[in-house]
């Protein structure tokens, strides 16, 4: 089993097997802020921080009858004791939790998070009848906001989905153009239907041109920085050459959302092509802006 579904384990059994799922969350978010390295990471959702990942693993354990689900709750009766197998710092962590938080209900929890961490709480739907009118104006101050205009590109690999929607929502991203030639991932959370609805539901747009990226057939002997150097150089003497509608369609998308992302899969920019395609769209006659890789 793997780690971070222990700590969830754990965590509900700490509090006698069942949590409200608005708690879970809450309670889950405010251990992983005080470990070294946390096993979940959180965006700002409908009701504060909320892992999709953690939901997730929630959801898959549900699955193997490892946790039930109600509408409201989630509950363990598992016999196996979770918690001593946590490491000692994440025991003692848990304990931390119990002892800080265990009388606090799901308003008490949503509050004092938007409190502590007002980013996580930017898309609330409750911040404003839980806070104060000066607390609330503190939320909203923390809404990342830009009225530059910016081409952004950006790689998902080696990071969780919610750093990858975070890097989004802390640039003021409007609009996820999807450059990959299949949408397709193992990784969860970054296939196209799934990537479209997660982006959504935080209020990005999200639009896919599968005519601009590269067969997936292309791309299988990469090792070296020479393989991919020749690969771009025949993706922009032909890819590129034959797509300059899509490239000035997404020049207008620019114009009119002002903050767009470019996406694929590579960490590194040097190694993806949609390096070569934002140099492209800035080489139309009409582009005057920012290109930044975030």
């Amino acid at each position: 089993m793997y780690y971070r579904r222990k700590i969830i384990l754990a965590l509900l059994q700490s509090f006698e097997g069942e949590l409200e799922k608005i708690r879970l969350q809450k309670l889950l978010f405010l251990l992983t802020k005080r470990q070294e390295k946390a096993e979940y990471d959180f965006v700002p959702y409908k009701y504060g921080c909320f892992s999709y990942s953690a939901n997730a693993d929630l959801t898959a354990m549900v699955n193997k009858g490892l946790v039930s689900e109600t509408e409201s709750h989630f509950k363990t009766t598992e016999s196996l004791d979770y918690i001593q197998q946590l490491r000692p710092q994440d025991r003692q962590l848990l304990g931390t939790i119990r002892r800080l938080y265990g009388d606090m209900n799901a308003n008490a929890l949503m509050k004092h998070t938007y409190l502590n961490f007002p980013y996580w709480a930017i898309h609330s739907l409750k911040a404003e009848a839980l806070l104060s009118k000066a607390e609330f104006e503190k939320v909203q101050s923390s809404r990342p906001q830009s009225d530059r205009i910016v081409l952004f590109s950006i790689g998902y690999e080696g990071i969780s989905l919610e750093e990858y929607l975070n890097r989004l929502l802390k640039n003021d991203v409007k609009l996820l153009v999807d450059v990959r030639n299949n949408p397709l991932s193992m990784k969860y959370g970054f296939s196209k239907t799934q990537l479209k609805r997660f982006c959504e539901g935080l209020g990005i747009a999200y639009m896919h041109f599968p005519d601009v990226g590269i067969q997936s057939e292309q791309r299988q002997e990469l090792h070296t920085q020479r393989d991919y150097d020749q690969l771009f150089a025949k993706y922009c003497q032909t890819t590129l050459i034959e797509t300059r509608s899509t490239q000035q369609t997404i020049l207008e998308l620019l114009k009119k959302h002002q903050r767009i992302a470019l996406t694929c899969f590579e960490a590194n920019i040097c190694q993806c092509h949609r390096k070569h395609l934002a140099e492209s769209i800035t080489q139309l006659p009409d582009f005057n802006y920012e290109v930044k890789h975030i």
